[in-house]
């Protein structure tokens, strides 16, 4: 029993130090993002390419989570929030897109 809960610990510390690598990648796009668009010609194809393989990627990690049933609120809801602020960057992605082929 002491090694299937030594097992069990070992899942959680993993599993939190890969939500903590998660949600700084995705500040970190979230903070680029931000900048770029300010610049007048942001929607290159270089960077279009760069940031929709990026928001692939991290959609591609957050939604391949499955939720263990011994996870607490406070994981769901963290994995929530991430899903959403992504949901809202490839939103704002779109419309910088859309706004650069005009």
């Amino acid at each position: 029993m002491k090694m299937q809960k030594d097992m069990v610990d070992s899942f959680q510390l993993s599993h939190r130090d890969y939500m903590k690598n998660l949600t700084v990648c995705l500040d970190r796009i979230e903070k680029e993002f931000e900048e770029s668009r300010e610049i007048d010609e942001i929607c290159t194809g270089e960077w279009c390419r760069a940031i929709e393989f990026s928001l692939d990627e991290l959609a591609k990690d957050l939604y391949s989570i499955s939720e263990p049933r011994w996870v607490s609120q406070d994981y769901s809801r963290t994995l929530r929030n991430m899903r959403r602020r992504l949901h809202d960057l490839y939103a704002k992605y779109q419309g910088v897109q859309s706004l650069s082929e005009h």
